[in-house]
């Protein structure tokens, strides 16, 4: 993830993180919403109920201020492998969610 405040930023809202396609997106530009910040994998046991709640919770709160960001992530049992295009082919073709897909995290010590 990229920061724009990389000594001591104050809030989550002084960084800026990829999106899956690459693009910087400045998490200021979220600021009076509510976050829900969560790790997924496509080949985790619990990816079909995930996905499904995920879509189901986005879809019932967006209106009223709801972001879910989604951080793909394979330094758990190797259960998201994938390329960033791939996890967004699985995402949107499967389950056609509509709340942001970010970069695949990488933890810093691989």
């Amino acid at each position: 993830m990229a920061s724009q405040n990389t000594t001591n930023p104050e809030s989550i809202y002084d960084i800026s993180v990829k999106d899956a396609n690459g693009n910087d997106v400045d998490l200021s530009t979220y600021k009076g919403k509510v976050l829900l910040i969560v790790n997924v994998a496509s080949k985790c046991g619990m990816t079909n109920s995930n996905y499904t709640e995920l879509n189901q919770l986005y879809d019932k709160y967006k209106d009223q201020g709801l972001e879910i960001f989604a951080f793909p992530c394979n330094q758990f049992g190797d259960e998201e492998p994938g390329s960033n295009d791939q996890i967004l082919d699985f995402v949107c073709t499967r389950f056609k969610s509509e709340f942001p897909i970010f970069d695949k995290v990488k933890p810093e010590n691989t």
